[in-house]
Parts: C-alpha cells; sequence; structure tokens
C-alpha cells in the first residue's frame, strides 16, 4: 500500500502471566461459551517459563471479527492515535514495519513528528489499553512499498527473531503479512511458524494479499496461508486495486460488485482455508484506494450471501459459510477521514453475523 499518494492504494504490553497448564480447560472453555476464538492452536502445555509466552498465549479474537489498518504516517487521511481507533475493530494492524539492512529483518519506528508528538510511551500504553478492552494490535509488514524479502533460512531466521523482538517490545499480540511483491512460501512459512514458537503460541497471524495471489492453491501466497493453517488467524484479501478476476465458478467477475466479493472468497473457502480464516478486505472510502471501493451495503450484502445464502447477486454459492470471519478496511484513518461510516455499517453487521 502507497503511504504518500492519497488516490493510490495505501494498503497497503505486556499482559500479565498466569499458569497455563492449571488453567488450559478453563480458558479455552470460557472462551467457546463467550463465543471466541482462540488465535492459534489451542491453549496447552509447554515450557510455561516465558511470560511473553504466557502472555501471547492468551490472546483471542472474535468468532466474526473487523480488522482495520492504522497508519503510522500522514497521507492525507485523518491523524489518530491508536486510542482513537473506534471499539469496531477487534485486530487493529500497525502499518508498517520497515526492511533493515539485515535481510528478511524488519524494525518498526513510531512517526513521532508524523503524528502529532505520539510518543513512544504513550503508543506502548495505547497498545495495552486497546488489549484490556479485548482487542489484537498486530505489526504489519510490507505494504505497497515493502521491500522485506524472506528467501533462505538466514533471512526467514532473521524475520522471525526481528518480528519476536517487536512483540516483546511493543506488546504486539501478532503479525500481518502484506507483502506486495511476492514471497516464497517455504521460507516465509518457516519465519511464521518461528514466530509463534517464539511468542509461545496463540500468536494473531494475519495476511492482506492482493487478488491475483489468492487464484490458485499453488500460488505462493495461497500456498503459505495453507501451510500455516494450524496457526492462521484469518486472510483478509485486498479486493481493491484489482481489476477483474476468476471466481470459483470459471466466470470472470469485475471488482466493485458483491458477485466479486463472493465469488472471489468463495475461492479460498474451496480451496482449503476454514471458513474462520477468511475475511473481506474492502477500501474504507473511495479515497482510500485507486480502484474498487463499495459501499458499506455491498459488503454487508457479501457477508449474508457468505454465511446465509441472501442478499446474493447473480452469484450464489451451492452452500454457506455462517463461521466466515469477518471484514478488513484499509484503513481506520480512512475510515475516520468519513465519519467512520465503515466501521459503524460494516463493524456491527459482523458483530451481529
Amino acid at each position: 500500500m502507497d503511504r504518500a499518494a492519497k488516490h493510490t492504494d495505501p494498503r497497503r504490553h505486556g499482559r500479565p502471566r498466569r499458569s497455563r497448564t492449571a488453567l488450559a480447560a478453563l480458558v479455552t472453555a470460557a472462551l467457546a461459551a463467550a463465543g471466541f476464538a482462540l488465535a492459534g492452536p489451542a491453549i496447552g502445555a509447554d515450557d510455561g517459563d516465558s511470560p511473553q509466552a504466557a502472555a501471547h498465549s492468551a490472546a483471542a479474537v472474535p468468532e466474526h471479527a473487523v480488522t482495520g489498518y492504522w497508519q503510522n504516517f500522514d497521507n492525507g487521511a485523518q491523524v489518530q492515535t491508536l486510542a482513537d481507533v473506534p471499539d469496531q475493530y477487534d485486530i487493529i494492524a500497525v502499518a508498517f514495519a520497515d526492511a533493515t539492512a539485515t535481510p528478511g529483518a524488519v524494525d518498526f519506528t513510531l512517526d513521532s513528528a508524523g503524528l502529532g508528538g505520539y510518543t513512544e510511551d504513550q503508543f506502548k500504553a495505547d497498545i495495552k489499553a486497546k488489549q484490556d478492552a479485548g482487542k489484537s494490535v498486530v505489526i504489519s509488514i510490507g505494504g505497497q512499498n515493502g521491500t522485506v524479502s524472506v528467501s533462505d533460512d538466514a533471512s526467514a531466521s532473521a524475520f522471525a527473531d526481528s518480528v519476536h523482538s517487536l512483540m516483546e517490545e511493543y506488546g504486539f499480540d501478532g503479525v500481518d503479512i502484506d507483502l506486495e511483491n511476492g514471497l516464497n512460501s517455504t521460507y516465509m512459512s518457516q519465519a511464521l511458524k518461528s514466530v509463534d514458537q517464539q511468542a509461545g503460541g496463540g500468536t494473531v497471524i494475519t495476511m492482506a494479499p492482493q487478488t491475483i495471489d489468492m487464484q490458485s492453491t499453488s500460488n505462493e501466497y495461497f500456498k503459505t496461508a495453507l501451510d500455516i493453517k494450524d496457526i492462521l488467524t484469518v486472510v483478509n484479501m485486498q479486493y481493491y486495486n484489482s481489476g477483474s478476476m476468476l471466481g470459483c465458478d470459471g466466470n470472470v467477475y469485475n471488482q466493485g460488485s458483491v458477485d466479486f466479493l463472493t465469488a472471489l472468497a468463495c475461492i479460498q473457502l474451496q480451496g482449503g482455508l476454514d471458513p474462520s480464516q477468511v475475511g473481506l478486505g474492502v477500501p474504507a472510502s473511495s479515497s482510500a484506494a485507486g480502484s474498487g471501493y463499495v459501499d458499506p451495503g455491498v459488503v454487508n450484502d457479501a457477508l449474508d450471501c457468505l454465511t446465509q445464502g441472501t442478499n446474493c447477486g447473480s452469484f450464489k454459492p451451492d452452500t454457506t459459510w455462517p463461521g466466515l470471519r469477518g471484514a478488513m478496511t484499509w484503513s481506520t484513518n480512512w475510515d475516520a477521514s468519513a465519519g467512520n461510516a465503515w466501521s459503524d455499517s460494516v463493524g456491527a453487521h459482523v458483530h451481529g453475523l
């Protein structure tokens, strides 16, 4: 996602320690009763000695969730602190971490000056406050201008080590992969599994591939999602800046329609991802992307079509997926610029599924 240009696609805590072994069954049962799904594998026994492992193992995401990207830069959208992000957002992806001189490694620098003097201490406190309110905050890697390359064992290790370091430094619950210049499924899968292992499990792992990246299970992005299916939280494909694409029925669909959302989501659902791992990624306003914006009502219709078989366009899937995770938007800042119309509408609808 382009950080600088207004009309191109910008798409781009520690918590208290707890005993995993003694409380595993109780925590799992409580979350299930409350309608929550664990972000990664079920909580279970491990070394339990790492406070950070215990903190991240308990991360949970609602059964139906809304993801929003928060901009660590000013590109014309409303500048926000994390505290300004509305409660409708369940997963907040901080955009973006940057590549370093070490292949695969990333780092993050808060743009305090560009964000009106927002300090690191305030930022960290806001992350914890969001988490205390039941939200997840992850660090996003990539964007349209991202140049992170994970292509061998060394870069995979550097990626995992640096992401885990950021999780420990800032309290992030996990990582979002938004690499728009390709990736290597073998080494990215290796790196993400290492991140989850270092964090002690329960890591929130999200992905935001472009439409072309999820047209086939042989694509490297799709392969990565399937390779890490046991720890993957959600894939929020970008249904914008795309052009026409094939749906799961073999027909061509144009972006900007309910059919584009449903027929392309169907590919992921039929290709091996669990419904809880599929979300619809759309722009928050017409200013947030170069093309592909749809009214929030269209997003809601697509959610109804996929989960209930109602409000479909010309494409109607043969089955429904009531467990569909939800929706994502670029970005919380562009949403705020438009009066939070997107999150007010789509957020309420997702949480009512």
